[in-house]
């Protein structure tokens, strides 16, 4: 059943953790604030590379016993060896104080403390050899993490498997770092640092200019795959995008899925004043001339303008301690630097 639920969103995390192995795990930026037309982020609007740790880092009390977001109930005996199946579920673990102890990262841990941590998992290609090699007392895995056989094989050899609920909007940042620090036993941490987030948040979400509302397409471009989406209602960016003050432009048109083939069609309905892509994705199609070579975007607003905003891939939609970075990084990037458009 979960491998059915998340056949999609396994499916375009498998496509991104094989752009990010093939053009290298850091995300540059791309974007044309404004609709100046340029393809560098105006200062500030980048996402920092590291993660800020809580200080001082907290003592796991254990053992715990937790619910999992599979439907099953988890006992924690030990977390000095843990490794996360996403980049999300790492920020976290480090952003928590408790970086000293993951011994394995997936390709889309993108940020400066884990970069030195060896690869056993590729988005949805988790491969439970490399994992088990490991030695891990706790595994920490998203309700889209597969292939199913071998998170079971993990499992079987007796190691904890947490799942925690993919990401899905800035309302599940609090519940996701939340169920992470329960499960290594910091649930006070936790807390603290959903507190942190979300006050963060906040903070950004009070200085968007609201004279209008933009709209704003979420593009999945991976040019190397030939896959070209634009997001719908259940994209994951939705949240993000409105915000940002802006009108998730794919769902305003009706698209339902969470992605759908971008048409000329599709594009001419959702009639974007400005696009949002990942910043590999933007590489990928060959920056900004290249994006406005696809079918349909140069007859859009934000075509026409060049007005494109760009986010790391590895943080985009983790939604976790860095998401008021993304949320301003956007902002900057779609109102410029002082928020005039």
């Amino acid at each position: 059943m979960r491998r059915l639920r998340n056949r999609l969103a396994g499916a375009l995390l498998s496509v991104l953790a094989l752009s990010l192995t093939a053009t290298g795990c850091g995300g540059s930026s791309e974007a044309a604030p404004g609709g100046g037309g340029s393809t560098s982020s105006p200062a500030g609007a980048s996402v920092a590379n590291r993660v800020e740790p809580l200080a001082p880092g907290p003592e796991p009390r254990l053992p715990v016993t937790v619910p999992s977001a599979d439907g099953e109930r988890v006992t924690v005996q030990a977390a000095e060896r843990i490794v996360p199946l996403s980049g999300s579920l790492s920020e976290i673990v480090f952003t928590l104080g408790l970086g000293d102890r993951v011994v394995a990262r997936d390709v889309t841990a993108t940020f400066e403390q884990a970069a030195k941590l060896p690869v056993v998992t590729r988005g949805h290609d988790v491969s439970a050899e490399s994992v088990l090699s490991l030695r891990p007392d706790l595994v920490l895995a998203e309700t889209t993490s597969g292939p199913e056989e071998a998170v079971d094989q993990i499992r079987a050899a007796g190691v904890p498997v947490l799942f925690v609920e993919a990401a899905g909007g800035l309302d599940d940042v609090g519940p996701r770092i939340r169920a992470v620090a329960g499960a290594l036993g910091v649930p006070a941490a936790g807390k603290e640092l959903t507190r942190r987030s979300e006050q963060r948040i906040e903070a950004v979400r009070k200085g968007v200019p609201h004279r209008e509302e933009p709209r704003v397409a979420f593009l999945y471009l991976r040019g190397s795959a030939s896959v070209y989406l634009i997001g719908g209602k259940d994209s994951g960016a939705g949240s993000l995008i409105e915000a940002a003050g802006a009108v998730d432009a794919g769902a305003a048109s009706g698209l339902g899925k969470d992605f759908t083939a971008i048409t000329s069609e599709a594009l001419v309905k959702a009639a974007p004043d400005a696009i949002l892509v990942m910043s590999k994705g933007l590489e990928s199609v060959g920056g900004v001339d290249g994006l406005v070579k696809i079918p349909g975007v140069a007859q859009t607003p934000a075509g026409m303008d060049r007005r494109i905003v760009s986010v790391e891939d590895g943080v985009l939609l983790n939604y976790g301690p860095r998401t008021d970075q993304v949320l301003k990084s956007v902002v900057a990037q779609l109102y410029g630097e002082d928020g005039a458009e």
